[in-house]
């Protein structure tokens, strides 16, 4: 079973090239995020055309993820990260989907720091630590991905150096990062490539993805059973060569079936 991760970066304006994907890669279960579509505005007929079903949490201008599946009925578990009521951003859903329980997120970026921002981001991760604990132990696999904008270590971030007051590699995000992994989860792309130079994500300009000058922050995170079943783990770059394209490329997995 093929599932992946995909920060789209508007899932309306880059339509084409997430159908286009769909239709090349034949990924079973995706998860979506940067959606910048309200509710009512996502395009869920296209979607559905393309063989997929789908469920989402939408929110005007930015924001917004959604679980999209080829491979059974999506049963949405939850909407919204528990924890702060006030939190009305769409950043969080969850659904079981042909035996998986899957999770997708978009964490806040957290820049500038310091500032409000970045204390949001650090209480979004105490939120999701709190949330994952009751999730990690679980019988059934379990697949929380995303977009976290956290690059867990150096070799997660093209210049280092350049990076270290930023909000994605601020050590207080990295370590909340590694307290989310001494739950007992597995970063599914790292468990199987330890040492390799892996990017998710490349800015527009200055040509950063001809020179490769990218970030790591698109991650998986797995449970036992889930990383008991896990045979593979890449990169598609394909699509940030596209036109139009997300300053995203889809991370994926695959699992061993069962």
């Amino acid at each position: 079973m093929k599932i992946a991760t995909y920060n789209v970066n508007g899932v309306n304006g880059r339509l084409p090239v997430l159908l286009r994907w769909l239709a090349l890669a034949e990924p079973d279960i995706v998860c979506l995020q940067e959606l910048k579509a309200p509710q009512d505005k996502f395009p869920e007929i296209p979607i559905r055309d393309a063989g997929y079903e789908a469920v989402w949490h939408g929110q005007t201008r930015w924001n917004g993820v959604a679980i999209l599946s080829r491979v059974g009925s999506i049963h949405e578990t939850r909407r919204g990260l528990p924890g702060d009521p006030a939190d009305v951003q769409s950043r969080y859903i969850e659904a079981a989907v042909n035996g998986l329980l899957v999770a997708g997120l978009y964490l806040p970026n957290g820049n500038p720091r310091p500032g409000p921002a970045f204390d949001f981001k650090l209480r979004w991760f105490d939120r999701l630590q709190t949330h994952l604990s009751s999730l990690v132990g679980l019988d059934a696999p379990v697949i929380v991905a995303g977009d976290f904008n956290v690059m867990p270590a150096d070799i997660d971030v093209y210049a280092p150096e350049r990076w270290r007051d930023d909000a994605l590699f601020a050590p207080e995000v990295k370590a909340a990062y590694q307290r989310l992994r001494d739950q007992g989860w597995t970063d599914a792309v790292r468990h199987l490539h330890p040492n390799e130079t892996i990017y998710t994500f490349w800015k527009y300009w200055r040509g950063a993805f001809e020179r490769n000058a990218g970030l790591r922050i698109d991650h998986f995170l797995l449970n036992a059973p889930a990383a008991a079943r896990l045979r593979a783990a890449k990169v598609d770059i394909r699509p940030r060569r596209w036109e139009k394209t997300s300053d995203h490329a889809p991370v994926w997995i695959e699992l061993e079936e069962r």
